[in-house]
């Protein structure tokens, strides 16, 4: 494992990363952003080999990844970049609950259906 993933491993919020890598943010967009920003980041990194990759290499990779990750959300929004599951739904709508039906008499309980 290389020293830059033990530093990793030790990152705790947006802040940190975008500290570690030098990246210049705006404390508001990571205020309204940072779960967005870190899961694109994870998304990105998800189909990159970094266990083959050098300090360097690593460092360059997740370097641009982040920067890439933190600009998507300065000039778009969480719910046009779609990271998470909640914007996936047609046109941004809720969707109506499906209804459950519950038995009067297993609400009442066992006991009271006894008596005649």
């Amino acid at each position: 494992m290389t020293r830059l993933m033990d530093t990793l491993k030790s990152l705790e919020t947006a802040e940190d990363f975008l500290d570690c890598f030098e990246i210049p943010y705006e404390q508001r967009v990571i205020d309204v952003n940072r779960l967005h920003i870190l899961q694109r980041l994870h998304d990105r990194l998800a189909q990159s080999d970094l266990e083959s990759m050098d300090d360097a290499q690593l460092r360059e990779t997740m370097s641009t990844f982040l920067a890439a990750a933190y600009h998507d959300f300065v000039v778009s929004d969480a719910r046009t970049e779609k990271v998470f599951k909640v914007f996936h739904r047609h046109d941004g709508a809720a969707r109506s609950p499906e209804k459950t039906i519950i038995p009067l008499a297993d609400v009442r309980g066992a006991t009271e259906r006894e008596d005649p």
